[in-house]
């Protein structure tokens, strides 16, 4: 019996055990006469399944998600502990629907239901992250995933899904502290992990004036599973809230972050099925091209005349071709590849910079009726370089501004009840993407990653200005959306529920590409438009604990590239390119049972939206389908049990005019005769016309977890995980590309606490299972990050 099927059964075998006892015990979930949300929060000691406090997050209004017509999922921070959660691409395990395939290595963004989501702070789009970095979680209160489109009050957005960080606050359960508290950590692990935090919450009270401040700081300096990658980051974190009387209140707060070290990465190159299958890896190196000057890299003087002369790829128009710089001559075999052996060099950097900053001062105008002006600020600036052919710096920042002002009203004697919101907000960028790699000066499978980096395979770039190389592309663009918006959740009787919401927005972007050879339409690009936006939902409170919904939004959003930033070939399109359209329509079933103690939602969604896809950078449509569910279950005191699972259908609408890179063997060439340099086709419809499976994303993702916590005893109170998440398999898009098999990978985690101290030991990959994971985007078919290996790690955690 394999491995697999073995963890399988044991889960299996968990829970019958839990359902017996949950019979026979006296449980404190029996007193439990409502649950009114699936949400996980720290709030509850079996890792946090059940909690009782409406949310705004999904639609903007205070109510419960069990009440909410919407696929949403809540994660509190001790729970991603539990659960072994470290980055957002952890997230499967604890949320249906979310898959990403890997941005070289770098968990920037989730994709949810089978494209990207976007990263909201507060309920604030932040500046675009696809793989920029690796996006903070340990400063998060709560991560909350909402599958679907954006509330109104939160800007215009593409359908699919966003994620919603909540920082850490100066505020507890039933309010603010009331006495000062804190914590510090220190985790160590394997490759060299070492991670501390310091944490502090401490109440004020002035006069009349009470509330809460908190302190977050964070600092990690480790090695990785992949050789080569070793990253450093620092956050910090400052959070306060105050009630000043007379119905006033201030929030106010920001986040620092740092990072060195988030070197993307490719993974494997030169992919083959028997690479991914058995590990047989062709080996071999050309040597007609040299490092003349002797810098250690290739410039393109070494190459040809740049920038016209200079490129490494060869287009592909349906028949084989090769040439002396595409051709392996020396080093020619095979071996056996490590998965801890990827693509880096020492030549490789990322080193990022972001500040976020919020404010927000309300004012309480009745018992049904408030107000509230909110400021958010965001900035990053990220340098990096990647050595077959990609430097890139971006340079972004954005300002919103909102003003939201709430009410309830009735009628009818109580029988109809509306609470809503209207409001207004202005939204300004203004960003600089500097990247290049329209010359061709990119190779990925040039490297033999057997041998290990070399001056023929390193490419020049303009951070080294000797070299030669010109930013390419230098993209200067600004934009403001300004948007009025409403929400109101209509109650008739005690069980029919109507939400209605939308907003109206005003776009106005400027940009200009002033690169060296851009490839775009040249001069001040400008365009305006007007847009809106609505969704509608109606929800039913059946009996047997049971209230199916339905819900359907029609969204718009801007078309924007790595930085936040449009490009001017999109603003200049007369079909105004830079303004995308996406639709949603979903149904489902909540759920709470069992006196409330197991509670979930089985959701099934259609929808349309566009993403950017290939080197140009071109909006393609996609049509997704899917069915989503997800249950969570307090079986007693001691045991509680998770499932997430998800099937999905993603196509991409032809045709797909993107510029992409292809293997060698979709272009006809043999590894020995094509690896030195790369193919590519102009348009991708010369192999792929017509719509296309998305074939990046798994069909289906199961997580199953379980989890244990002791009684208090004098000696302690000890806490296990035990979970396994089952990936279908994947596969690139060309025809005939390479297949990524199915996995399943398991985690657990076991910790003790006695008085203020807990030790926690987290073990992620348990079985030490081989599994790769799809590059997305424009290398899609070239590449594959195998996933980490077996991994451990033990923090100490001092509260006080």
């Amino acid at each position: 019996m394999s491995r697999r099927l073995v963890l399988l059964a044991t889960v299996a075998s968990v829970g019958a055990f839990a359902s017996l006892a949950a019979v026979s015990s006296a449980r404190a979930a029996d007193q439990l006469t409502e649950v009114d949300a699936v949400v996980v929060t720290a709030r509850d000691r079996n890792a946090g399944l059940l909690e009782k406090q409406p949310n705004d997050t999904v639609f903007g209004l205070d109510k419960p998600l069990i009440e909410t017509p919407r696929s949403a999922s809540f994660v509190s921070g001790l729970t991603l502990q539990r659960y072994g959660v470290e980055t957002i691409d952890d997230l499967t395990a604890v949320s249906p629907g979310t898959y990403t395939a890997s941005f070289y290595g770098v968990p920037g963004a989730l994709n949810i239901r089978g494209t990207l989501a976007e990263n909201y702070f507060r309920g604030f789009k932040r500046v675009e992250n696809r793989g920029t970095y690796a996006t903070p979680i340990g400063a998060a209160e709560q991560i909350q995933i909402v599958r679907g489109p954006p509330t109104p009050i939160y800007g215009s957005g593409k359908v699919g899904g966003m994620l919603n960080f909540i920082p850490k606050s100066g505020k507890g359960e039933g309010g603010y502290l009331e006495k000062p508290e804190g914590e510090i950590t220190l985790t160590y692990g394997s490759y060299n992990k070492k991670d501390a935090t310091a944490q502090v919450g401490l109440p004020v009270e002035v006069g009349q004036v009470i509330g809460g401040v908190h302190l977050y700081g964070e600092v990690e300096d480790s090695h990785s599973f992949y050789h080569g990658i070793y990253p450093r980051r620092q956050t910090g974190q400052v959070s306060a809230d105050f009630d000043l009387g007379g119905g006033w209140s201030v929030a106010l707060g920001g986040m620092i972050y740092r990072s060195q070290g988030d070197v993307q990465t490719s993974g494997w190159n030169r992919l083959t099925q028997d690479l991914i299958d058995n590990g047989t890896y062709v080996t071999g190196r050309d040597t007609s091209l040299v490092d003349a000057d002797g810098n250690g890299r290739l410039t393109p003087g070494e190459i040809g005349y740049y920038p016209y002369a200079s490129a490494l790829y060869l287009a592909y128009f349906g028949s084989p071709t090769t040439d002396a710089a595409h051709t392996l001559d020396t080093g020619v075999g095979t071996t056996k590849l490590s998965p801890r052996t990827v693509y880096v060099s020492a030549a490789d950097f990322s080193k990022t910079a972001t500040n976020t900053l919020y404010f927000d001062i309300g004012r309480k105008l009745s018992p049904d009726s408030s107000v509230k002006l909110q400021l958010f600020y965001d900035a990053l600036e990220n340098k990096r370089f990647v050595s077959y052919g990609y430097p890139a710096w971006f340079d972004s920042d954005v300002w919103e501004a909102r003003l939201t002002w709430d009410f309830r009203n009735e009628a009818f004697d109580g029988a109809v009840r509306a609470q809503s919101f209207v409001g207004a907000s202005y939204r300004a960028f203004d960003g600089r993407r500097r990247e290049s790699f329209n010359s061709g000066l990119i190779a990925l499978d040039r490297r033999d990653l057997s041998y290990g980096a070399t001056a023929t395979d390193i490419i020049g770039s303009p951070f080294n200005p000797g070299d030669g190389v010109q930013w390419e592309n230098d993209n200067h663009s600004k934009w403001t959306q300004a948007g009025v918006f409403f929400t109101t959740d209509i109650s008739l009787g005690e069980r029919l529920n109507l939400m209605l919401g939308g907003r109206y927005d005003d776009y106005d972007v400027t940009s200009e590409d002033v690169g060296y050879l851009s490839y775009t339409v040249a001069g001040v690009q400008k365009a305006a438009k007007g847009k809106g936006t609505y969704t509608a939902s109606v929800s039913y409170k059946a009996p047997f604990g049971l209230m199916p919904y339905m819900t359907y939004a029609k969204a718009s959003a801007l078309e924007m590239s790595q930085a936040g930033d449009i490009a001017p070939g999109l603003v200049a399109d007369a079909s105004d390119a830079w303004l995308s359209d996406s639709d949603l329509a979903e149904a489902g079933v909540k759920f709470q049972w069992l006196k409330g103690t197991l509670i979930g939602s089985l959701a099934g969604y259609r929808q349309n939206r566009t993403q950017l896809t290939g080197i140009n950078a071109a909006p393609t449509g996609t049509r997704a389908k899917g069915v989503e569910l997800e249950v969570r279950w307090l079986a007693s005191d001691h045991f509680s049990f998770t499932f997430s699972g998800n099937s999905q259908h993603t196509t991409v609408k032809g045709p797909d005019k993107s510029f992409q890179y292809i293997p060698v063997y979709t272009a006809g060439v043999s590894g020995v005769d094509g690896y030195g340099g790369a193919y590519l086709v102009w348009d991708f419809t010369s192999i792929r016309p017509g719509d296309y499976d998305y074939t990046l994303i798994p069909k289906s993702v199961v997580s199953l977890y379980g989890a244990y916590a002791s009684d208090q005893h004098d000696w302690g109170k000890v806490f296990a995980t035990l979970g396994v998440t089952h990936v279908t398999k994947t596969s690139g898009t060309v025809p005939g590309a390479v297949v990524y098999p199915a996995y399943a990978v398991a985690s657990g985690s076991v910790a003790y606490e006695y008085g203020p101290y807990t030790a926690t030991l987290n073990i992620d990959n348990l079985f030490d299972e081989l599994y790769f994971t799809p590059v997305a985007d424009t290398y899609a078919n070239l590449a594959a990050l195998p996933g980490k290996g077996r991994e451990w790690r033990v923090t100490l955690a001092r509260r006080f």
